[in-house]
């Protein structure tokens, strides 16, 4: 496991988007935007049980997430590592990303038997440009 720099905590803490990327089922890269934020070190992102990176994941899971400055996208930071998925939470995230990026108190988009995820991707490699 690596560390993450000040560059890619103050993306991560930004309202950024980023881009995650698993691999598909014939080595294919399979991306997705995604709301970002960070605990300590481990890079935090939601799906839903079933969705195309949640069952990617569960296969392999390794991925990698790039996040770049909305007012500079030039600036970025590339964070490689390995992801692991627990409902224990899910909800809680998504309604903090629904207030961090849409000033909503709770996430709307769910329908009613969407189980959420969190997914914690343990960095072995931070690369900001």
């Amino acid at each position: 496991m690596t560390h993450l720099n000040d560059k890619a905590r103050a993306l991560l803490e930004g309202k950024n988007f980023a881009t995650v990327a698993t691999v598909e089922p014939d080595g294919q890269p399979q991306l997705s935007p995604v709301w970002i934020t960070h605990d300590g070190d481990d890079v935090l992102f939601s799906t839903t049980v079933g969705r195309r990176k949640h069952v990617n994941i569960e296969r392999n899971n390794r991925v990698t997430v790039c996040v770049f400055d909305q007012e500079d996208p030039y600036s970025y930071a590339e964070i490689r590592g390995t992801a692991t998925m627990t409902e224990e939470g899910g909800r809680e995230l998504i309604d903090a990303f629904a207030k961090k990026y849409r000033d909503l108190d709770v996430y709307p988009w769910d329908g009613p038997d969407a189980v959420r995820v969190v997914v914690r991707v343990a960095p072995t490699k931070v690369i900001a440009g």
